[in-house]
């Protein structure tokens, strides 16, 4: 019974250096915000792809809690107590309108003012000028937690290439839906879907804290990906107001 048995290190992909600076920036910002269930390390560059060395706090589905016991369903391990799980701590709202982000593939602490002064409606998305439908939305991820289910779960690209079986089988050994939906997307990495909220989410629960604030430079803090309306009918949560039936009433109404 080890440490494999709840987590288990990783290198995932960021991005790739041809989709320019201000796109990885980006790219980053969101990934390294959903620290519910993740462990982020350090960020490192090779033959221009950006990655970053992380932890995933998912257990095996074959570890069996007794208390503070465990044992393995499959190889029959046992352990009288399980040592409990260490977390870094890894903040991304600072207090006041200060966050950590990232900059140039570097986590940054920066003072993130709002864009305007005049006040706006706390859950509208910066592409329309009205409020958000997704701030009453009964969307739920798969383990039933409700609202801003699209901030609650990512994919992420592991690094992991058709040797590395080890690695390989304690990925598809993990417990669903918090690790599920493994794919081998070729020789080199598998994709997979995690659930770990993200850490921008307001004392709401639901509200982006990012919203409407910029970085020094101009450019909006919040993730670029996180400002765009989900495509039509594609890989919507339970409760989305975007699913084809919520669509029509929401027009008749």
């Amino acid at each position: 019974m080890g440490s494999q048995c709840r987590r288990i290190p990783v290198t995932l992909r960021v991005g790739e250096f041809e989709d320019g600076a201000d796109s990885l920036d980006h790219e980053s910002t969101w990934l390294l915000g959903h620290t519910q269930h993740i462990t982020f390390g350090q960020l490192w560059v090779d033959e221009g792809e950006l990655y970053v060395d992380a932890i995933l706090h998912v257990a095996c589905r074959f570890l069996n809690r007794e208390g503070t016991a465990a044992r393995c369903a499959i190889y029959g391990y046992r352990t009288d107590r399980l040592p409990p799980a260490r977390r870094l701590d890894q903040p991304r709202r600072l207090g006041a309108s200060r966050f950590q982000i990232v900059e140039n593939h570097r986590p940054v602490r920066r003072n993130l003012p709002f864009e305007i002064e005049t006040p706006r409606p706390a859950r509208s998305l910066p592409v329309l000028a009205s409020e958000n439908p997704c701030a009453t939305a009964p969307c739920r991820t798969a383990e039933h937690t409700r609202g801003a289910a699209c901030c609650r779960d990512l994919q992420v690209e592991i690094m992991c290439t058709r040797e590395e079986h080890y690695l390989e089988a304690l990925v598809r050994s993990r417990r669903s839906p918090y690790l599920c939906k493994i794919d081998r997307a070729g020789d080199f990495s598998l994709d997979v879907e995690m659930i770990s909220a993200c850490g921008y989410l307001g004392d709401d629960g639901i509200a982006c804290a990012l919203h409407g604030r910029r970085r020094a430079d101009g450019r909006p803090a919040k993730p670029d990906l996180c400002s765009e309306w989900p495509p039509k009918n594609k890989g919507l949560h339970p409760g989305c107001v975007f699913a084809p039936g919520r669509r029509k009433s929401r027009v008749r109404g």
